[in-house]
């Protein structure tokens, strides 16, 4: 028998980027009694861990400690392809603050084209005339804060650019590559949307450190309010449905014990891939598929789950000679990105991005390389996401069908050959030594884990790979296991897409699966109000809500769609 607590106003399931938003706007009325639940663990202004606080993300988003365990998902589309229909770990946050607090610190918005999409879409009130105010309230943008009309000065997340002259000699003379292939240099990535190259936009303070949501917006002060609590390592099992209206949420404490948590208004906020998970525990969603798995029917909604979005991603890479590296220390490694348009009718605006990582891993070997990684900034493929079991301790199953979509498969081989061709172009040979394909294989990832063998085992290789070029080239073949040369790939279209299914990742951008519609719209999860259809005092809030994919990172666009409901819970309180 599950224990009861004294009933909150609100309750938010999940404390990622959205519900620290939610928290922090909806306390600010001190009539309102505020619980946020997260599973994973506190991060407090003060005592946040070197590795999150760090420029550079690379330690903490392949920290196990603040992931999701046994999170698996599919990626590829071939079916006659086994490896690509391997699941593989997705690295989905599993802390305050979510991906904020060990992302990549991306600080982008996204074209104003996919806002007016959503609106099209049955998405009503999302356009970009709506939400270029809640864009402006979120941020303190730390370089353009004059141009009032985009750019907002007093939010809590601080945005900047990495400038120029701080950029590596590979960075440089990527954009004037670029620049030769006719993408100019601009100066702000959330500013005019057009192609170019541009300094990245990136969450970082004014010390340099990363600004995670969790302490950005949940502040000593936010904390210290009486009609606010934070149950952290706490998992939301299911919400608690009945007569058609969410009345509670049935909750697991850190110590085991369940606890049902009443509230005039639920707010689920758990990320693309928990939120749709939580809501088919609860008995929303597909019909036929919840009547499979046992679980009652609350609502039937087919789109749960459904529309699962992400950014097809593939990398080239390059050995880098000494001169081009990025230099010791924690630092960014991201320096400029390319965003340009495909030459197809049907691509949107800025539909493909590049990014000049200067380094490829927090190790001595990563530091050795540089990759452009592109991603289909605009992607049409969807996936699923389903639940293997109606036990809340078992993840989902997660298949995202990545280049099941013929416009996706056929840009992302462009971009390859496209980032083959800059790194091997003669201004950059004096910076590249080797180019070849980088794959992020179970090898690699086994890698990247940041375990004190592996940073022996990297500070060992890494004067090897630099004094002999036999063993680079081995030590590089197997970290790819059996990948096809470069050029190889570039002369061959069949294999280069073969290589592509196989080794296509993602960009933990998933968005989509509870999508906002019309309420007559059958693949919609939520009215344009984020209130899920059919069960009163249930909303959703996070990436999970988007109805198509933004061309950004997805943090920000997250945090734009938390501001903006906030302000909508709180005007429908007061009327």
């Amino acid at each position: 028998m599950a224990g009861a607590v004294e009933p909150f106003d609100v309750v938010i399931l999940g404390g990622g980027s959205a519900g620290c938003v939610l928290a922090a706007r909806l306390s600010e009325d001190p009539g309102t009694r505020v619980l946020l639940v997260e599973a994973g663990q506190d991060l407090r202004a003060g005592a946040v861990p070197a590795a999150i606080a760090s420029p550079y993300p690379g330690r903490a988003y392949f920290n196990g400690a603040w992931t999701w365990p046994a999170l698996t998902v599919r990626m590829g589309t071939d079916a006659s392809n086994e490896e690509a229909r391997v699941a593989r770990p997705y690295e989905q946050a599993r802390i305050l603050g979510g991906g904020s607090s060990i992302n990549g610190i991306g600080a982008n918005r996204g074209s104003p084209f996919d806002y007016d999409e959503w609106a099209a879409e049955g998405a009503a009130g999302w356009s970009w005339s709506d939400v270029l105010p809640y864009f402006r309230k979120l941020e303190r943008d730390l370089d353009f804060a004059e141009d009032a009309q985009l750019h907002g000065r007093d939010g809590p997340l601080p945005v900047r650019r990495i400038p120029r002259p701080e950029h590596t000699a590979f960075a440089r003379a990527a954009e004037e590559e670029f620049g030769r292939r006719g993408y100019p240099s601009r100066a702000d990535q959330n500013g005019a949307w057009e192609d170019g190259v541009f300094p990245i936009t990136v969450n970082l303070d004014e010390e340099g450190k990363r600004a995670s949501v969790a302490t950005a917006y949940l502040t000593p002060d936010v904390r210290r309010r009486a009609n606010l609590a934070i149950w952290t390592e706490a998992v939301a099992e299911r919400v608690i449905i009945r007569g058609g209206r969410a009345v509670g949420a049935r909750v697991r404490r850190p110590d085991g014990m369940v606890v049902e948590v009443g509230a005039s208004l639920i707010v689920v906020s758990a990320g693309a891939l928990h939120s749709p998970a939580l809501l088919l525990r609860s008995g929303v969603g597909p019909a036929q598929a919840l009547a499979d798995l046992g679980i009652e029917v609350a609502a039937r909604r087919d789109g749960v789950g459904r529309n699962l979005l992400e950014h097809p991603s593939i990398g080239v890479s390059a050995f880098l000679a000494p001169a081009g590296r990025l230099p010791p220390g924690d630092r960014y490694h991201i320096q400029a990105i390319l965003r340009w348009t495909s030459p197809y009718d049907w691509a949107a605006p800025g539909d493909m991005h590049m990014a000049i990582n200067t380094r490829s891993g927090w190790h001595a070997v990563g530091h050795r390389i540089g990759t452009l990684f592109t991603w289909v900034n605009k992607s049409y493929s969807r996936g699923v996401v389903e639940l293997a079991s109606p036990d809340p301790t078992a993840p989902p199953l997660v298949d995202f069908r990545l280049l099941s979509d013929e416009r996706d498969l056929v840009r992302l081989a462009d971009s390859f050959r496209f980032a083959a061709a800059v790194l091997t172009a003669p201004r950059l040979a004096d910076l590249v030594v080797q180019a070849f394909p980088s794959t992020y294989s179970a090898r690699v990832k086994r890698l990247l884990r940041p375990t004190a063998l592996n940073g022996l085992l990297m500070a060992i290789a890494g004067p090897i790979m630099d004094a002999h070029a036999g063993l680079r080239a081995r030590m590089l073949d197997a970290a790819q296991e059996g990948t096809a040369a470069l050029d190889a790939l570039c002369r061959d279209e069949d294999a280069l897409r073969a290589h592509l299914k196989r080794h296509v990742g993602g960009v933990w951008h998933p968005c989509g699966t509870c999508r906002l519609g019309a309420e007559d719209d059958p693949g919609a999860v939520c009215d344009s109000g984020g209130r899920v259809i059919g069960v009163d005092g249930l909303m959703v809030c996070d990436a999970s809500v988007m109805p198509t994919i933004p061309c950004a990172n997805l943090n920000v666009p997250t945090l734009m769609i938390a501001e903006k409901t906030a302000d909508a819970i709180k005007a429908r309180q007061r009327a």
